[in-house]
Protein backbone atom coordinates (compact mmCIF):
# COMPACT_ATOMS: atom_id res chain seq x y z
CA UNK A 1 0.00 0.00 0.00
CA UNK A 2 2.92 2.06 0.13
CA UNK A 3 1.76 3.69 -3.38
CA UNK A 4 -1.28 5.27 -1.66
CA UNK A 5 -0.26 8.15 0.91
CA UNK A 6 -1.57 7.54 4.50
CA UNK A 7 -3.14 4.31 3.64
CA UNK A 8 -2.69 2.01 6.14
CA UNK A 9 -3.42 -2.01 7.05
CA UNK A 10 -5.12 -2.98 10.23
CA UNK A 11 -3.76 -6.13 12.20
CA UNK A 12 -4.99 -6.01 15.66
CA UNK A 13 -2.31 -8.32 18.07
CA UNK A 14 -3.43 -11.35 18.56
CA UNK A 15 -6.22 -11.20 15.71
CA UNK A 16 -6.63 -14.38 13.70
CA UNK A 17 -4.18 -13.99 10.95
CA UNK A 18 -5.50 -13.64 6.68
CA UNK A 19 -5.66 -16.90 5.00
CA UNK A 20 -4.64 -15.18 1.62
CA UNK A 21 -3.17 -11.39 0.64
CA UNK A 22 -5.46 -9.33 2.41
CA UNK A 23 -5.47 -7.33 5.27
CA UNK A 24 -8.53 -7.76 8.13
CA UNK A 25 -8.81 -3.77 7.25
CA UNK A 26 -7.42 -0.89 5.86
CA UNK A 27 -7.67 2.76 7.22
CA UNK A 28 -8.40 5.88 4.47
CA UNK A 29 -6.95 8.67 5.40
CA UNK A 30 -9.99 12.06 5.02
CA UNK A 31 -10.29 15.29 5.56
CA UNK A 32 -10.42 16.68 8.98
CA UNK A 33 -8.28 13.76 10.96
CA UNK A 34 -11.02 11.65 10.05
CA UNK A 35 -10.21 8.27 8.65
CA UNK A 36 -12.92 5.89 6.67
CA UNK A 37 -12.13 2.40 7.71
CA UNK A 38 -12.75 -1.22 5.49
CA UNK A 39 -13.28 -4.30 7.68
CA UNK A 40 -12.66 -7.40 5.39
CA UNK A 41 -15.43 -10.46 6.58
CA UNK A 42 -15.00 -11.39 9.68
CA UNK A 43 -15.81 -14.49 10.87
CA UNK A 44 -15.92 -16.57 14.12
CA UNK A 45 -12.41 -17.87 14.41
CA UNK A 46 -9.73 -17.54 16.90
CA UNK A 47 -6.18 -16.44 16.65
CA UNK A 48 -5.39 -20.00 15.39
CA UNK A 49 -7.81 -20.28 12.85
CA UNK A 50 -10.44 -22.96 14.93
CA UNK A 51 -14.16 -22.30 14.54
CA UNK A 52 -15.40 -20.69 17.22
CA UNK A 53 -19.47 -22.06 18.00
CA UNK A 54 -20.05 -24.71 15.04
CA UNK A 55 -23.33 -24.99 14.61
CA UNK A 56 -24.31 -21.94 16.58
CA UNK A 57 -25.18 -18.82 14.37
CA UNK A 58 -26.06 -16.33 17.48
CA UNK A 59 -22.99 -17.42 19.13
CA UNK A 60 -21.02 -16.51 15.77
CA UNK A 61 -22.46 -13.34 15.54
CA UNK A 62 -21.14 -12.42 18.68
CA UNK A 63 -17.82 -13.42 18.66
CA UNK A 64 -17.72 -11.80 14.49
CA UNK A 65 -19.06 -8.57 15.98
CA UNK A 66 -16.53 -8.96 19.07
CA UNK A 67 -13.80 -8.89 15.96
CA UNK A 68 -14.93 -6.17 14.21
CA UNK A 69 -15.09 -4.36 17.26
CA UNK A 70 -11.16 -5.58 17.88
CA UNK A 71 -10.33 -4.46 13.96
CA UNK A 72 -12.07 -1.05 14.70
CA UNK A 73 -10.51 -0.57 17.97
CA UNK A 74 -6.69 -0.92 16.02
CA UNK A 75 -8.06 1.73 13.82
CA UNK A 76 -9.32 4.04 16.59
CA UNK A 77 -12.70 3.33 16.21
CA UNK A 78 -15.77 1.90 17.87
CA UNK A 79 -18.50 -0.12 16.40
CA UNK A 80 -21.06 3.10 16.69
CA UNK A 81 -18.72 4.30 13.53
CA UNK A 82 -19.57 1.92 11.07
CA UNK A 83 -21.75 3.39 8.65
CA UNK A 84 -22.07 -0.05 6.21
CA UNK A 85 -22.40 -4.04 7.44
CA UNK A 86 -22.69 -6.27 4.97
CA UNK A 87 -24.05 -10.25 6.32
CA UNK A 88 -23.41 -12.96 4.47
CA UNK A 89 -24.90 -16.19 6.02
CA UNK A 90 -24.89 -19.85 5.11
CA UNK A 91 -28.35 -20.25 5.84
CA UNK A 92 -31.26 -18.25 6.02
CA UNK A 93 -32.62 -20.35 8.49
CA UNK A 94 -30.47 -18.21 11.09
CA UNK A 95 -31.18 -14.52 10.19
CA UNK A 96 -33.47 -14.20 13.11
CA UNK A 97 -30.52 -15.48 15.70
CA UNK A 98 -27.88 -13.58 14.05
CA UNK A 99 -30.41 -10.41 13.71
CA UNK A 100 -31.12 -10.63 17.61
CA UNK A 101 -27.22 -9.99 18.04
CA UNK A 102 -27.09 -7.36 15.24
CA UNK A 103 -29.82 -5.27 17.08
CA UNK A 104 -28.61 -5.38 20.44
CA UNK A 105 -24.71 -4.64 19.29
CA UNK A 106 -25.46 -1.86 16.94
CA UNK A 107 -26.43 1.62 18.11
CA UNK A 108 -28.66 4.33 16.13
CA UNK A 109 -28.13 5.63 13.99
CA UNK A 110 -27.75 2.10 12.82
CA UNK A 111 -25.72 1.56 9.29
CA UNK A 112 -26.75 0.58 6.09
CA UNK A 113 -26.96 -3.05 5.96
CA UNK A 114 -27.52 -5.82 3.24
CA UNK A 115 -27.82 -9.21 4.02
CA UNK A 116 -26.82 -11.75 1.62
CA UNK A 117 -27.48 -15.97 1.91
CA UNK A 118 -24.40 -17.70 0.22
CA UNK A 119 -24.36 -21.52 -0.28
CA UNK A 120 -21.05 -21.50 1.73
CA UNK A 121 -18.55 -19.74 3.24
CA UNK A 122 -14.52 -20.39 2.87
CA UNK A 123 -14.67 -22.50 6.00
CA UNK A 124 -17.74 -24.53 5.89
CA UNK A 125 -18.36 -24.77 10.07
CA UNK A 126 -18.97 -21.04 9.74
CA UNK A 127 -22.17 -19.99 9.41
CA UNK A 128 -21.96 -15.99 9.34
CA UNK A 129 -19.90 -13.49 7.67
CA UNK A 130 -19.78 -9.49 8.48
CA UNK A 131 -17.85 -6.82 6.56
CA UNK A 132 -18.21 -3.06 7.57
CA UNK A 133 -17.17 0.10 6.95
CA UNK A 134 -16.42 2.92 9.91
CA UNK A 135 -16.02 6.47 9.53
CA UNK A 136 -13.39 7.08 12.70
CA UNK A 137 -11.72 10.42 14.05
CA UNK A 138 -13.08 13.96 14.74
CA UNK A 139 -15.98 15.14 13.18
CA UNK A 140 -17.88 11.39 13.07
Amino acid sequence: MSDQPGVQAVQPPGHTLPIGKYSPAVSVPLDGGRRMVFVSGQVSSDAEGRVIGPGDAALQAETVFRLLSEVLAEAGGELSDLVSVVVYLADMADFAAVSAVRNRVLGDPAPSSTLVEVSRLAIAEHLVEISGVAVVGEGR
